[in-house]
């Protein structure tokens, strides 16, 4: 590979690289939060289309020559394919965050949860990528199951090897002994801190942090040990500023329901019923923000504009001119297990699915008891999409997208933080 000389690759303010690109949630969220975004890289087709249509150049590997760095104001190059045959040495020492979600099937229910021994496990490739590039930080997003008591080993070996991602695992070597390695090294005081960084883990439900769903996930960060950063600022930093509790006083209170006037009496009081028969733990005093509900997403938020109301049961395109992929879908189902989501609450998890129709996980009950089938456009505001982002591909492939993503609100509160506490070390 031909590495460009150093003049080639200073770049100006906080630069990022995102693998498992995906449909680009944890991407824009980086990208919103001020980093300029220096390589992208995703595998899957539709993927890659949707990245390119809002925010990335497409770039084939050649073998030869590494892609060329954006300069301010340019979109950043798109590697497509293996994540395994794309090297990142020409960007050491120009990386402040490193992002992404490693496929996420090995620890997940629904990919039969193999763990490390299936194929498919995309942090070994996050480790080549740290140590190639030398980031001054690291965020990386999975599900839930990393935490599952049969995963929790495995999830701990995770997190030394992205303290010591310079100490590498032995050819046909197992993880056992690897963990072995790193165990000792850790305990031990000395060490290079350009090579070494500070993890540190946060099990997270989308709702605490502003986003319109219920989504449990395990966020990973690292921040390389030289670089200083203050981690209890950062702590402090992504402490959830949002509650249940907070939303249901809001709902009991009324002032929920000031934001959205257009509901009938009969429906608040349906609603405020079956929340008055809860136990109460209705937060006094310094609260937290009410959770976001899917009323509060699909009537607009954070500056949208409300979606049209009515959402026709047919496959023809009649909002093209308005909103993007805002189309109906027919024959939604409701059946035992599978219950719809409910406006005045956080949407069920957006779930990849199985050809994007996950069950009841997709379907809305609408005020007057009807349902259907949720839009495209606002599962994508479920996952705190802006309406300008375009999906690529049928339905079920934009769904896939949705549910593999990160919600850009969650990502971008996290990358915030990222920003600040190097911001504030780069100051002492």
């Amino acid at each position: 590979m031909v590495i460009p000389e150093s003049s080639q690759v200073t770049p100006k303010g906080r630069t990022s690289v995102e693998l498992f690109a995906g449909g680009g949630g944890l991407a824009m969220a980086v990208k919103e939060a001020g980093f300029r975004p220096l390589l992208l890289n995703e595998f899957a087709t539709r993927a890659c289309e949707t990245l390119v249509e809002n925010m990335a150049v497409r770039h084939e590997m050649d073998g030869e020559r590494p892609p060329p760095i954006p300069v301010e104001g340019e979109r950043p190059p798109l590697v497509v394919g293996d994540v395994a045959k794309v090297e990142f040495d020409y960007l050491r020492g120009v990386v402040d965050l490193l992002a992404g979600g490693p496929p996420c099937q090995p620890f997940s229910l629904g990919g039969v949860a193999r763990g490390d021994e299936d194929r498919r496990n995309g942090f070994p490739e996050m480790f080549r990528a740290i140590r190639e590039m030398q980031p001054k930080a690291v965020i990386c997003e999975n599900v839930r199951g990393l935490l599952r008591p049969s995963f929790m080993p495995y999830f701990d070996y995770i997190k030394r090897e992205l303290a010591l991602p310079f100490v590498r695992r032995a050819d046909g070597g197992s993880w056992h002994d690897h963990d072995d390695v790193l165990r000792r090294m850790l305990a031990a005081v000395s060490g290079d801190p350009h090579e070494r960084y500070d993890v540190e883990h946060f099990p997270v439900n989308a709702a605490d942090y502003g986003v319109p769903q219920i989504r449990q996930r395990v966020i990973i960060v690292a921040f390389r040990r030289d670089v200083g950063v203050d981690r209890s600022r950062f702590r402090e930093l992504v402490w959830p500023r949002y509650s249940e509790a907070s939303l249901h006083k809001a709902i009991l209170d009324g002032s929920y329901w000031e934001r959205h006037r257009r509901v009938s009496e009969s429906v608040r009081r349906r609603v405020m019923a079956r929340i008055s028969s809860r136990p109460a733990g209705l937060p006094v005093g310094d609260e937290p923000l009410p959770w976001r509900t899917l009323r509060d997403a699909l009537e607009g938020i954070d500056g949208q504009c409300p979606l049209p109301r009515t959402v026709k049961l047919d496959r023809v395109d009649h909002y093209k001119n308005v909103i993007n992929d805002h189309i109906g879908w027919p024959n939604a189902r409701i059946y035992p297990g599978h219950t719809p989501n409910e406006l005045d609450r956080p949407a069920k998890t957006v779930k990849a699915g199985v050809h994007g129709v996950p069950g009841g996980e997709s379907v809305l009950l609408l005020d007057d008891t009807s349902h259907r089938y949720m839009t495209v456009r606002e599962t994508a505001r479920v996952m705190t999409f802006p309406d300008h982002w375009k999906l690529a591909g049928p339905r079920g492939e934009q769904m896939r997208q949705l549910g593999n993503a990160v919600p850009v609100k969650l990502g971008q509160v996290f990358a915030e933080a990222v920003a600040s506490v190097l911001d504030e070390a780069e100051r002492k």
